[in-house]
């Protein structure tokens, strides 16, 4: 887990789950904010194969999710704010099946739409070696592409510590290439599968997903105006609107 905050009175606890590449400490920069707005605990945690968390034999959603599932305290009831994969992995968590206390979900920034042309080059990145680099610089900046993250972060901030690893004076990405093969969600499904109020929101400018494809799912639809597919960096404080209802 990145972090922990509030008290342990039975109060919903708030999972923030981060998009494919990056780790749980994209949400850092929304600390101060959850401190003062959010009366419960929070939790960031990796999904697996990304930052600390180990990696998965093979990736699935509904792996991702067991791995979060077993992490998580007895007795919590969550409302889970998810971003691009971690908003597909908080639809399987609140599963009917999964046996999690999902009270809520916030999906911000999931692509609805795959094209095969898609699907196969996230196929070939999964069967990628994985790279070195001879400085942390380089790693960095391979590491805010991949997470989407390109001129959101500087290379040196402190959030993209998570997503390097140093092994014998080089560097590499903490995540497994392997995880960008976990496939296309199958968000319909995953929407039949759950009877927890569901709201799916998408920065006015995100290029991953249209407010169509959403509305054509038949849940609640947010559209944040002037913010791209990282909403939750460029504008916490909005995005943290989106859960405000089910504190």
């Amino acid at each position: 887990m990145v972090d922990e905050s509030g008290d342990r009175d039975g109060r919903r606890v708030l999972l923030l789950l981060h998009g494919m590449g990056a780790t749980g400490d994209v949400w850092l920069p929304c600390a101060p904010l959850l401190e003062r707005r959010w009366a419960g605990r929070w939790l960031a945690p990796d999904l697996a194969g990304h930052g600390w968390s180990p990696p998965l034999p093979e990736y699935s959603f509904a792996g991702l999710a067991a791995r979060i599932a077993a992490g998580l305290t007895a007795g919590d009831r969550l409302v889970v704010l998810g971003h691009s994969l971690g908003g597909v992995v908080g639809l399987a968590l609140a599963a009917r099946g999964a046996g999690v206390p999902v009270e809520a979900v916030v999906g911000l920034g999931i692509k609805a739409v795959w094209s095969p042309a898609e699907l196969a080059k996230a196929g070939e990145l999964a069967a990628r070696p994985v790279t070195w680099f001879a400085s942390r610089d380089e790693a960095a900046r391979r590491y805010l592409r991949v997470a989407g993250l390109t001129g959101l972060f500087a290379p040196d901030h402190h959030v993209v510590e998570a997503g390097l690893r140093q092994v014998d004076g080089r560097w590499r990405l903490a995540m497994d290439p392997a995880a960008f093969d976990v496939g296309e969600p199958e968000l319909p499904a995953l929407l039949a599968a759950t009877d927890v109020p569901v709201l799916l929101a998408r920065g006015e400018h995100d290029p991953m997903v249209t407010d169509a494809q959403l509305k054509e799912l038949g849940v609640p639809v947010a559209t944040l105006p002037g913010l791209g597919h990282n909403a939750h960096v460029e504008a916490p404080g909005t995005v943290l609107d989106l859960v405000e209802p089910y504190r």
